[in-house]
């Protein structure tokens, strides 16, 4: 009996259908991105030290797949606002968009779960820094950002145009910060971006 089930079981895998991402096919995602900087974001100004706190945002993802499985992806969200703090007091705000544009391969393993794994370029602009507590009055400039990403998640795809995704990326953002036109220093930001979303495909 054991082995008749197990037989059923594999054959109904089989039957199952195989849901590649096929040259042509498009993707939109729409979810919630949890952006967490690292901890010791440096120091400004000599001996004090920053600290860079977490933000959460709607975001939204656009894949284009050049070949079977391969993917141009471009990640944006709504204005991420960070607070900077220097031995537990704030000491100034930043918001920011950190776009990302990834090269994605997806790994057909399972007919329904698709790992995926991504490189790529991100580009963040800051603005509306606002100096506080002890810096209150100056002006405080966050400059903008190149770096590198890394990217890796799952696709659970719950039919042939509709999947559920969990993801995780590394961004490398390192902005150079300037107080009255001063730099005095630059913010290791580097943050781990965590997600979940609901992907569309085209």
């Amino acid at each position: 009996m054991r082995h008749k089930l197990a037989i059923a079981a594999a054959l109904a895998t089989l039957a199952s259908p195989v849901l590649a991402q096929s040259q042509g096919d498009w993707t939109l995602g729409f979810g919630i991105a949890h952006v967490n900087p690292k901890s010791d974001n440096g120091v400004l100004a000599g001996p004090t030290p920053v600290d860079v706190g977490n933000s959460t945002r709607p975001s939204i993802t656009f894949e284009y797949f050049i070949r079977d499985n391969i993917g141009i992806e471009v990640l944006g969200a709504l204005p991420l606002k960070h607070s900077i703090k220097s031995n537990g007091t704030e000491i100034g705000t930043v918001k920011h968009l950190p776009p990302v544009v990834s090269v994605q391969y997806h790994f057909d393993v399972h007919p329904r779960w698709k790992p995926f794994v991504g490189l790529g370029v991100n580009f963040t602009g800051f603005w509306d820094g606002e100096a506080k507590g002890p810096l209150a009055g100056q002006d405080l400039r966050v400059k903008n950002s190149l770096g590198l990403a890394a990217h890796l998640g799952v696709d659970h795809w719950i039919n042939d145009r509709a999947a559920l995704r969990a993801d995780l990326r590394w961004i490398d953002i390192d902005p150079d910060v300037e107080l009255d036109g001063t730099k005095i220093g630059t913010v290791e930001v580097d943050p781990l971006v965590a997600g979940i979303s609901y992907v569309m495909k085209f």
